[in-house]
């Protein structure tokens, strides 16, 4: 397919601010035109789609996603991922290094982007910010860069020492990669499987405190500061605690490049969702406090959070049929992001649908550098979500495109129903032959 038109649909783009109904001109894998309804004149062969009360936006950015290969197929390939990511209007994804063997080299770099692993859309290899993800040595970053690598992480595995952390920043900068840091001090949370508070007491489990996130958060910041480098970019993963977002707020005000992204299980569920000790709700960082998750809404409504990411983590259904305390961190979340923060960001608090959409498109692909995403302006990538704003329909984790099914939003009642999701021109996913 070298042309396609998407006509009579209601495009939102934030970064290009367009916000009206257009008909979109996508050729050779790029935004060829956009014009008023009716106005594109259209090359011979060029397929149409018909958008008449559907929403056109940019192709959703999810930065942190684990697609678990190399290694663990059995829950997740780069291609099932993918598939599942397509189905909830993602274009892009950037895959975390913590495979088997980890992402530390520009060879596992490059073999996750071959085109033998059949990804549905563009993946973005992050990759070990140590060797091994060991938090002593840290990787060639240039190398990595080279091979693909779009930032650096030892994501579930944070990087405790100070001078390894120092050294990670500040050769992350010269090479121009951003440092993600999952913000957790593991010496604070030997042996905890969820939140420290009133139901971990009642379950009987040790909980994780809240400061064993603010702190690392406090100790990154410190270390921006101490390096006097603007050049420096610390991006907070998966933030989930008051404390850590007021670090994130004053860093901000004192002009330090520091950002951070929530997943929707934290601007949505509390600890409560625990219940009976269920393990599709434990994930880490875990589910918080309701006073933690008013912060993460507060946060997102006044522009503290610079992206939604789901942290999408499937697991086999027999590593989850555990007990609580022995079962994997982790959700799958790529196709329920959209349906949740339209019908709660926006419907339920009132966010605007452009911030919402710039939270999963634009945001997200400038915090990596990902040019000529998250936008539709004319001549970036041919990336575009098509959605119905008013559809409400039932999320069936058993319907995923994921190999995984552990997920709390399972039964779950959500709008915005993707119609198609077209990757660089192409259409990753139809709904109506899925």
């Amino acid at each position: 397919m070298t042309a396609l038109v998407i006509r009579g649909g209601y495009l939102v783009d934030p970064a290009g601010g367009v916000d009206g109904l257009k008909d979109v001109l996508l050729k050779d894998g790029k935004v060829a035109e956009i014009a008023a309804p009716g106005k594109l004149k259209l090359a011979n062969g060029a397929e149409s789609l018909d958008a008449t009360g559907l929403t056109l936006a940019p192709g959703l950015v999810d930065i942190h996603v684990h697609l678990r290969e190399p290694g663990q197929g059995y829950k997740e390939t780069i291609a099932s991922g993918t598939r599942a990511a397509a189905a909830g209007g993602f274009t892009s994804v950037a895959a975390m290094p913590n495979t088997a063997p980890v992402n530390d080299s520009p060879e596992t770099t490059r073999w996750m982007l071959s085109p033998e692993r059949g990804a549905a859309i563009r993946v973005f290899p992050i990759a070990a910010a140590t060797r091994g993800s060991k938090g002593d040595a840290i990787n060639d970053f240039a190398a990595l860069k080279a091979a693909g690598a779009v930032a650096v992480s030892d994501d579930g595995k944070p990087i405790l020492k100070d001078g390894v952390m120092r050294e990670t920043l500040a050769a992350a900068a010269r090479v121009g990669l951003s440092v993600i840091q999952h913000a957790e001090d593991t010496r604070m949370t030997q042996g905890a499987s969820m939140n420290a508070g009133p139901m971990a007491f009642k379950l009987g489990l040790r909980g994780m405190p809240a400061e064993a996130e603010s702190s690392i958060v406090e100790r990154d910041i410190r270390l921006v500061t101490e390096l006097r480098d603007t050049r420096v970019h610390l991006h907070i993963a998966h933030i989930s605690t008051a404390a850590a977002l007021a670090a994130v707020r004053q860093a901000r005000r004192s002009g330090l490049r520091v950002t951070c992204e929530v997943a929707p299980h934290h601007f949505l569920l509390t600890e409560e969702h625990v219940g009976l000790y269920n393990t599709n709700a434990k994930m880490c960082p875990p589910l918080r406090s309701a006073a933690d998750r008013d912060a993460m809404i507060e946060a997102i409504l006044d522009g503290v959070v610079d992206a939604i990411a789901t942290d999408h983590a499937p697991h086999a259904i027999h590593e989850k049929e555990v007990e609580f305390e022995n079962a994997p961190n982790g959700i799958i979340g790529l196709e329920t992001a959209l349906g949740l923060s339209l019908r709660w960001l926006h419907r339920e608090w009132k966010m605007p649908l452009g911030r919402v959409l710039s939270l999963l498109s634009a945001q997200p692909a400038a915090l990596l550098g990902l040019k000529g995403r998250g936008s539709l302006a004319v001549g970036s990538f041919a990336d575009m979500v098509v959605f119905d704003p008013k559809a409400e329909w039932t999320y069936r984790a058993a319907e995923s495109k994921s190999k995984s099914r552990n997920t709390p939003f399972d039964g779950w009642t959500i709008q915005g129903k993707v119609r198609w999701t077209i990757s660089e021109g192409r259409i990753a996913y139809n709904a109506e032959t899925a």
